[in-house]
């Protein structure tokens, strides 16, 4: 059983607003270096540090290395459900005020981004309607693969959901949007579709961060694959 120091303890590491913004960063499903998210966070690289080897030690991150770099990315999709549903705990604040920029990149953050692996935002929920709507998904009582959907997702993706797997991670769920307010889809099957979505160029990253802006590639293979129309700016 999870004791009330244990839980103390996870709540302490998040506590810190450096420690909670790194964490947010690395939503992004990316490994950054602590010299990234040293700059990201507007603190000293030793600072960064220092906060990087407690969340490490709380298990919110692991580290790498690869050649003179290491690198830290979130310990697993578990640790990015656990951000993402306690972000959605809170109502999305209005970009702050200063300047264009804080307002462009909140506005794009809203349109679509990256939550860990799968696709959020407008353009994630958009993606994940349309599939309930053609019956690929079942949302009766939690996100559930229908025949068809499996089907699509062979032909969509070369790749069959029944294919055993390593691992305790859920083939879909639904994942509360923090600026939707709605659901969209994560688990295994969101991870492929958005694996796909970056692959082919339907979405392109904007800058560094987790924003995504969907390409007219990706119009056009929303519209045919889910006969949903996207205008690129709505999403």
């Amino acid at each position: 059983m999870t004791s009330a120091a244990d839980l103390a303890g996870l709540a302490a590491l998040l506590a810190d607003e450096t420690r909670a913004g790194i964490c947010l960063a690395l939503l992004d499903g990316r490994a950054w270096t602590a010299s990234e998210l040293a700059a990201y966070a507007g603190v000293a690289p030793s600072t960064a540090t220092g906060h990087l080897h407690r969340l490490v030690e709380g298990g919110l991150l692991v580290q790498r290395r690869q050649g003179r770099h290491r690198y830290v990315q979130l310990a697993g999709p578990s640790v990015a459900q656990l951000l993402e549903d306690l972000s959605a705990r809170f109502e999305p604040r209005p970009a702050r005020t200063g300047g264009l920029r804080a307002a462009t990149a909140s506005a794009a953050l809203r349109r679509g981004r990256t939550c860990y692996d799968h696709l959020a935002g407008r353009l994630g929920v958009a993606v994940t309607e349309a599939m309930i709507g053609r019956g690929l998904l079942d949302n009766g009582g939690g996100f559930a693969l229908t025949p068809a959907g499996r089907s699509w997702l062979i032909d969509l993706l070369g790749w069959d959901p029944a294919w055993p797997r390593s691992g305790r991670r859920p083939l879909v769920r639904g994942c509360l949007d923090w600026t939707e307010r709605r659901e969209h889809l994560g688990g295994l099957v969101g991870a492929k579709l958005c694996e796909r979505f970056l692959g082919y160029g339907w979405v392109v990253r904007i800058g560094s961060g987790r924003a995504v802006r969907l390409t007219a590639a990706g119009r056009a293979a929303l519209r045919d694959q889910l006969g949903i129309a996207l205008d690129g700016e709505g999403v």
